[in-house]
């Protein structure tokens, strides 16, 4: 990015866009340009279209159908053919993406074409790059797509922004073999789970105060024994959270505490380190070449490939909610755990004080549960996913999956966002019972933002009915 008359500007080059810049022109409308560079390539890689347009070469998208009608030529008017071709492929179903999904999308289509692989016109990527910024955002259903390239997205969104733009041989294909769909939801969701995974923390520490722990789990040498990033990084965190805390103090209230608060290093390091993972994967996808075919720009060739498979992403994404089930599913039994007095020796429920039929805070418990049950159920792997052979004479035989395992993904982080809101509640709450000599930094401030947003539930009180305001602080990531 550049600064450009006191605005952030995303400029494109086809090679080097981050997600960082892909939150900004998708959440916060950071203006978009293509890089003189980038037109150059692409005009010198249209080229090579032209001339094997010229030889009348048999090059599958260009000269011939697509999927099972690759064995027959185009004949006559192109545009027609490139209407059809996106008019044919306007299968999606379901509830349309949301608007910031649709932005991420149309950056990373255009970042797609700068790369100039695809061999479009500057004038397509130009277009998509001036929709950006004028704020246009086409409705894209979410469901219909086994991502080996995100086709019937990709049809809705390509159908409504080159409305009155004559297509040139080539670029219908280009606009619609690739999974800019898939990678955009991938990397908005990763941005949202690096910003749970803060919170994560920060509710966690605020568990670790409640519970009155016995902190030695989070002793620096346990990151030397088990030098994980992830693990040292998570210690770190926790142990400036509870700087100047009490917890520090005299004897622990138990020798050994349950393993959803001793291991809390370890889970969310794993997270962390799944994340790391997945980030690099997505780095890559965000520029590299996703369709069929490729122009080999530098030997003026034209290849056929099988770059739609989005293999790497798709398991990343898998691993990400395979790592994340266990740390939601953790911070809900830190809460249950809080919420009984058996295990946190405060009044049952967390009520005002011990004794009370009221049931105070009790029935969160449930909610949590809610929350973290739905959310391991979205943890089942999907890039295994196989389809029928039968579809396209058996040619397309495999499936990637990747807008499911996205999707799933974001769905997760949303899930934990909520959890952790409710966990928030019942650690604040159990804060206020213990009445711990001091808090640490971090999570003195974490207290004071729950309670600026929810009360503390009195004797008579009923449960807070309303957590959302906790929720998008959750989200913001204001609270991590």
């Amino acid at each position: 990015m550049r600064a450009r008359n006191g605005d952030t500007t995303v400029v494109l080059t086809g090679r080097d866009l981050t997600l960082d810049e892909v939150v900004r022109v998708a959440r916060d409308r950071a203006r978009v340009e293509l890089a003189a560079s980038a037109l150059e390539t692409m005009h010198a890689s249209r080229l090579v279209v032209e001339a094997a347009l010229a030889r009348d070469d048999s090059v599958y998208g260009l000269t011939t159908g697509v999927g099972m009608r690759k064995r027959f030529g185009v004949e006559g008017d192109q545009g027609r053919f490139n209407h059809a071709l996106l008019e044919g492929h306007r299968v999606g179903q379901g509830a349309l993406a949301a608007e910031d999904v649709v932005r991420a999308t149309m950056l990373r289509l255009a970042n797609g074409l700068a790369h100039g692989a695809p061999g479009a016109r500057p004038e397509l990527a130009q277009l998509l790059v001036a929709a950006l910024n004028e704020g246009a955002a086409p409705g894209i259903r979410t469901l219909g797509s086994i991502g080996q390239a995100d086709l019937a997205a990709n049809a809705d969104l390509a159908s409504d922004l080159v409305r009155g733009f004559e297509l040139a041989a080539g670029e219908a294909l280009a606009l619609l073999n690739n999974n800019a769909f898939s990678t955009a939801l991938a990397g908005l969701a990763m941005a949202d789970l690096r910003t749970l995974l803060d919170a994560v923390d920060v509710a966690g520490a605020l568990d670790l105060e409640a519970y009155a722990v016995n902190p030695g789990f989070l002793d620096e040498a346990v990151g030397d024994a088990r030098p994980y990033p992830g693990v040292r990084e998570t210690l770190g965190r926790l142990r400036a959270l509870l700087e100047g805390s009490s917890l520090w103090e005299g004897e622990p209230r138990s020798l050994q505490d349950p393993l959803c608060f001793r291991t809390m290093p370890q889970l969310h390091g794993a997270a962390r380190e799944a994340l790391g993972y997945a980030e690099g994967i997505l780095a890559i996808e965000l520029n590299a070449h996703q369709g069929n075919p490729l122009v080999v720009l530098d030997e003026g060739r034209i290849v056929p490939v099988g770059n739609f498979d989005v293999a790497p992403l798709a398991a990343a994404l898998d691993l990400l909610r395979i790592a994340l089930a266990p740390v939601v599913t953790s911070a809900a039994e830190r809460a249950l755990k809080l919420l009984q007095a058996p295990f946190s020796g405060l009044p049952e429920g967390l009520g005002e004080h011990p004794g009370l039929a009221e049931p105070a805070l009790s029935e969160l418990g449930a909610s949590v549960q809610a929350l973290a049950g739905e959310a391991r159920l979205l943890a089942q792997p999907v890039s295994f996913e196989l389809v029928s052979t039968t579809q396209h004479e058996g040619i397309e035989d495999r499936a990637t999956m990747a807008p499911l395992a996205a999707r799933r993904l974001s769905e997760m982080v949303e899930l934990g966002a909520r959890a952790v809101a409710v966990e928030l509640t019942i650690a604040a709450q159990a804060t206020d019972l213990r009445r711990p000599r001091a808090l640490g930094a971090g999570t003195r401030r974490a207290h004071e933002c729950v309670r600026g947003l929810i009360p503390f539930t009195a004797a008579g009180d009923t449960v807070p009915a309303d957590l959302q305001p906790l929720v998008d602080l959750v989200r913001s990531g204001e609270l991590g």
